[in-house]
């Protein structure tokens, strides 16, 4: 089975969001999934590049050059939850680590896109870093019960 893990910067600052993240995270234990943090960079108005930068120093040092790498980006492919699902099931077939990259709350560094096998796009609404992760959590959760037939996906 392939390595599949989840790499964000940072956790939700709300414990409750943090919660859920780390239940889907458990309900995906027979997919191998785990979750990893690198740390934020405080950043000021008009620094965002800063910190992008440096974040990106740290997701690309966790990053192996064998991994599949999805990048979660409002400029990403957008889909719905059937067709995640058929991504995720092309994904385990690759043989490789799969990485699921969230970036910060200033986005992410241009390595960090080019490094990038597929940008996933959730929505082209703007959300919350910590509610984005918990959507990504589930959606995988959700994308992963669909292959399996479980009755989760209505």
């Amino acid at each position: 089975m392939s390595q599949f893990r989840l790499l964000t910067v940072g956790r939700p600052r709300d414990q409750r969001l943090a919660g859920l993240v780390a239940e889907y995270v458990k309900r995906l234990s027979p997919l191998g999934l785990t979750w990893q943090t690198v740390a934020e960079v405080p950043f000021k108005r008009g620094q965002e590049s800063i910190s992008q930068i440096r974040e990106g120093e740290r997701l690309l040092a966790r990053i192996g050059a064998r991994d599949f790498v999805v990048l979660l980006d409002v400029k990403g492919e957008q889909v719905d939850s059937p067709g995640l699902a058929q991504h995720l099931e092309r994904w385990r077939k690759l043989s490789r680590p799969i990485t699921v990259v969230v970036g910060g709350s200033a986005g992410v560094s241009d390595a960090v896109q080019t490094r990038a096998d597929w940008r996933w796009s959730l929505t082209p609404l703007t959300l919350p870093h910590g509610l984005a992760q918990v959507v990504v959590a589930e959606q995988l959760y959700r994308a992963w019960t669909i292959g399996q037939g479980h009755p989760y996906h209505k």
